[in-house]
């Protein structure tokens, strides 16, 4: 009998218990609803939800339009920039081709000025090509048979101030003709020094950057001959003109066995910025 009162008594307390929060919460709600302090308008929250949403899609579409309008932006950066790229090098290319034609004016000037002090009879060529698969290197001009050239004529060139031998012509055709230039193995032509007049045989080593030699000097020269001498052809061979400069001498060969002595010369052309020559009719002149 105890046990089925005690069991009554929790039951009793659970129902009031559930009773109490049913009222609770009924009260509250109450209170809740009627103080203005607690008043809930849902327009108010509907509103502010709304607002949200719409902030963040108005930030969404912002940004992506942002990124649109950037994008394109860029683009039409890298165009202009690539328009500018494109004038400013057209713009250096005029001015280089501007320069260039300048310079080429200057040449042509200061190698007219030359020819008009020439007083021999010359036939004016360019230089147009170079054959290194002949055995000596030929210089390829733009001038042959057609313009008066033969074999064996001169060829002398006007260069840092200096009227100097080049070399001979040793094939003319039509319109195009071969030189051989004085560094050739097989170039050959009388000389003499300047100062001392004693001749000699200038020959060619085969190279342009290869100083010329000067042969059959005889050795009583020796004290008559210094660094920087120069050296010019001799009408002696009667192939080129007499008195055109070949080079200077760079060093001094000399042995107590041999019959003659010898000098190196640094030959005055320079052949790595040679563009125009002189050919030169000898029998025309010697008339």
């Amino acid at each position: 009998m105890p046990i089925n009162g005690d069991r009554r008594r929790k039951r009793q307390f659970t129902a009031e218990a559930y009773v109490f929060i049913v009222l609770s919460l009924v009260s509250f709600s109450m209170l809740l609803f009627s103080a203005r302090s607690f008043i809930v308008d849902f327009r108010d929250v509907g509103l502010s939800l709304f607002s949200g949403i719409r902030g963040s899609i108005y930030g969404v579409s912002s940004f992506v339009s942002r990124t649109v309008l950037s994008v394109q932006e860029l683009a039409t950066l890298r165009k202009e920039y690539a328009e500018l790229t494109d004038r400013i090098t057209r713009y250096e290319r005029l001015e280089r081709t501007s320069a260039e034609i300048r310079q080429e004016n200057n040449r042509l000037r200061e190698q007219l000025g030359f020819a008009e002090t020439l007083r021999l009879k010359y036939v004016p060529a360019q230089i147009i090509g170079r054959d290194p698969d002949n055995l000596f290197s030929a210089l390829v001009i733009n001038k042959g048979r057609r313009h008066g050239l033969e074999n064996n004529m001169p060829v002398i060139a006007y260069q840092n101030g200096i009227q100097a031998l080049v070399g001979k012509v040793i094939q003319a055709g039509q319109l195009e003709s071969m030189v051989m230039p004085v560094y050739d193995l097989s170039f050959y032509a009388a000389a003499r020094l300047a100062d001392s007049r004693y001749e000699g045989l200038v020959e060619g080593q085969g190279n342009p950057e290869i100083p010329l030699l000067m042969r059959a000097i005889p050795k009583r020269a020796r004290d008559e001959i210094n660094r920087g001498d120069l050296i010019v052809s001799s009408e002696t061979g009667r192939v080129y003109p007499s008195g055109i400069t070949i080079g200077r001498v760079s060093a001094i060969l000399y042995h107590e066995y041999e019959s003659s002595m010898a000098v190196e010369l640094k030959n005055a052309i320079d052949f790595s910025r040679l563009e125009y020559v002189f050919v030169i009719d000898v029998e025309t002149n010697d008339e």
